[in-house]
């Protein structure tokens, strides 16, 4: 008797990103090159086709196939473009994205301080799937939650103090 799969298996409790390729297998290949990328699991179609599969970059499992236009499934060559993008946070941005570009991946956004803590960069993979990766490098939430709540306050007295009658309609209008 076999036991009762969970019904959300571990690993998979977020969204899970799944890429069309031109190639998936040649994809897979430039992951595990550029990003590290581990390969988990691959259903290979006669003649040599990836029908699915499964990578893990850091701690995100990405899925991934050939492109299937025929289905609905088309990869950003097929569309003129990519219709999304994936975030996954990594140790070391620096020299995560050193050997990402390297190894061809083609730079969007250079890495850079963020305002919001990270340290962050955007790349685009031959295939034309955009990736960002980042390394959290200050957690300034605490920070803009209260800059926030400052801001909301003197707002809120700017509008009931010393903005006219009909002031906030006026200036909305």
């Amino acid at each position: 008797m076999s036991t009762k799969p969970k019904p959300i298996p571990a690993g998979y409790e977020g969204a899970t990103p799944y890429l069309c390729c031109p190639s998936a297998a040649a994809a897979i290949a430039f992951y595990q090159k550029a990003f590290g990328a581990t390969e988990l699991y691959r259903i290979s179609m006669p003649g040599g086709g990836v029908g699915h599969a499964e990578i893990k970059i850091g701690g995100a499992i990405i899925m991934l196939a050939d492109e299937f236009p025929g289905c609905g499934a088309a990869s950003p060559p097929t569309l003129g473009g990519t219709t999304g993008s994936a975030l996954i946070y990594v140790e070391d941005i620096d020299a995560f994205a050193a050997r990402a570009i390297a190894a061809g991946a083609k730079v969007l956004e250079p890495v850079q301080d963020q305002f919001y803590g990270d340290r962050s960069c955007k790349l685009a993979d031959p295939a034309g799937h955009v990736w960002m990766f980042a390394t959290r490098v200050e957690d300034v939430r605490d920070i803009a939650d209260e800059l926030n709540d400052a801001l909301l306050s003197h707002l809120a007295y700017e509008e009931d103090e010393l903005l006219p009658p009909l002031g906030r309609s006026a200036i909305l209008a």
